[in-house]
């Protein structure tokens, strides 16, 4: 798949941010070590519609709408790029373009924007880590609900959910990491639907 392969024995870390941290996936989680939480920042918010969780927002890297947030990482255990490339793809149900991956000496890389694959690149050096690999959705709220993303807009389509949508919606800003502190999410916290939901 790859032109160069990681150098055998790589260190390659897995960023995340969202349900990657929290939703159990064995078949993934066993693939890795436990997460850390001073990877990179990157700009996030809960900008993009999943179909998965039946329409709620998710958090992606967004360098239009996003906030500067650290992210958590975890040491895969395999040592080949691909590999590990493979296993987020399969965990993310997702195709390969939407997976983020870099080798820290700057020869391959994919990546939706520049900046932040430059901020990637930087930390993997500080780190001492051959390769990274991130997923590397964008948002799609334009696209979804026929508007620009922002957080009167956001807080709409989200009320708006039926049932499961709004109760998937809760849980997962409820259950994204702290450290990850969206103006979106200060204004889901101060609604009283949201508050509500059990």
């Amino acid at each position: 798949m790859f032109e160069r392969p990681a150098p055998k024995g790589a260190r390659i870390a897995i960023l995340g941010w969202g349900s990657l941290l929290w939703s159990a996936s064995p078949a993934f989680d066993v693939q890795h070590g436990p997460w850390e939480n001073d990877g990179p920042v990157l700009p996030l918010e809960f900008s993009r519609a999943s179909q998965r969780w039946s329409g709620a927002l998710t958090l992606v890297i967004d360098p239009e709408h996003g906030v500067p947030a650290p992210v958590a990482h975890a040491l895969s255990r395999r040592t080949q790029l691909d590999d590990v490339v493979g296993d987020l793809r399969t965990r993310e149900a997702t195709n390969h373009a939407n997976i983020g991956f870099l080798l820290a000496d700057g020869s391959r890389h994919q990546a939706r924007d520049e900046r932040c694959l430059d901020v990637i690149r930087t930390w993997a050096r500080a780190k001492s880590l051959d390769s990274v690999v991130w997923t590397d959705l964008g948002s799609n709220f334009a696209d979804h609900w026929g508007e620009d993303f922002g957080v009167d807009s956001a807080v709409e389509y989200l009320r708006m959910l039926n049932d499961e949508g709004r109760a998937q919606a809760v849980q997962y800003v409820r259950r994204a990491p702290r450290f990850i502190d969206t103006p979106l999410r200060r204004a889901l916290e101060s609604e009283a639907w949201f508050q509500s939901e059990s």
